[in-house]
């Protein structure tokens, strides 16, 4: 596990694609039970190197019901996005998807390393479509709204960013059913 992760911190495969230096951000143990997918680390995430580490991680903590000590402190839980890198910020808004060379490059000798995962999060359309295949709904909405049909391996949600606000106002459910199950979920993984 260390060998690998030591390969994809050091990967520059990209690098020629982005207009900054790669930073590949991937934080996982060999003791991971949450596994969180999502689609690339944004510009925070790139600066600290902790992902999550802004404001839609706020909200994904929220989601699972754990403060920030549990979540970077806590071997249960673990992010490996489907680009590890932030792929840079789109000029109509919002960041640029993930390259698509990174998770064929990295996840299958990432995630057999990975035994105890008894959850993963796909968060959002490029993580759904990479696990969920043709199962993956024609839209993100339409996968989360469909989430109990992919448990109890994994739970699709959106993207915790500010930009899906609208969003869950318009679908109280997820809320009311998604966030309970996941939190019932996380804690019978911590032992509480």
């Amino acid at each position: 596990m260390d060998i690998l992760l030591d390969e994809i911190r050091a990967c520059r495969a990209c690098a020629a694609d982005l207009a900054h230096t790669p930073r590949p951000v991937v934080r996982v143990t060999a003791e991971t039970r949450l596994l969180i997918c999502g689609q690339a680390p944004g510009r925070r995430v790139h600066e600290s190197g902790l992902p999550f580490d802004d404001p839609s991680g706020d909200r994904l903590r929220d989601w699972l019901g754990v403060d920030r000590a549990t979540f970077y402190g806590h071997p249960a839980f673990g992010v490996a996005a489907m680009g590890f890198c932030f792929p840079g910020t789109n000029p109509k808004g919002g960041d640029y998807p993930p390259p698509p060379r990174c998770a064929p490059l990295w996840r299958p000798r990432l995630l057999p390393l990975l035994p105890h995962i008894e959850l993963t999060l796909l968060v959002g359309g490029y993580a759904q479509r990479w696990a969920l295949g043709a199962d993956a709904g024609a839209s993100v909405a339409e996968t989360v709204a469909a989430w109990r049909r992919h448990l109890p391996n994994y739970l699709a949600l959106p993207h915790p960013s500010w930009r899906n606000t609208g969003w869950l106002k318009r679908n109280p459910w997820f809320e009311a059913e998604v966030t309970p199950y996941l939190r019932h979920r996380v804690r019978a993984m911590l032992g509480r």
